[in-house]
């Protein structure tokens, strides 16, 4: 996620970008973002399967293979919404 940022920065904020690299406050930033995904994203999945359960994985693999990775995309989004693309 901190690489996206980086991305982000660079193409859509070149002033910032090269603010934060002159003055060295870059890396930490992209760090704190990284670190903010990863805890954000735990926590929405968390939400998400308290609020639609998971099916059975046991019996039925594929649906729950399917309904973990909607979720997951779930996360990501607002995850990349909120966090990197803003």
């Amino acid at each position: 996620y901190g690489r996206l940022r980086r991305t982000y920065l660079k193409d859509h904020r070149p002033v910032l970008y090269n603010t934060m690299l002159l003055n060295g406050s870059l890396y930490p930033h992209l760090m704190e973002v990284e670190q903010t995904a990863e805890s954000q994203m735990q926590q929405t999945m968390e939400q998400l399967l308290k609020q639609t359960s998971a099916p059975d994985k046991e019996n039925r693999q594929m649906e729950w293979v399917q309904h973990m990775n909607s979720l997951k995309a779930q996360a990501e989004e607002l995850v990349l919404t909120e966090l990197i693309y803003s």
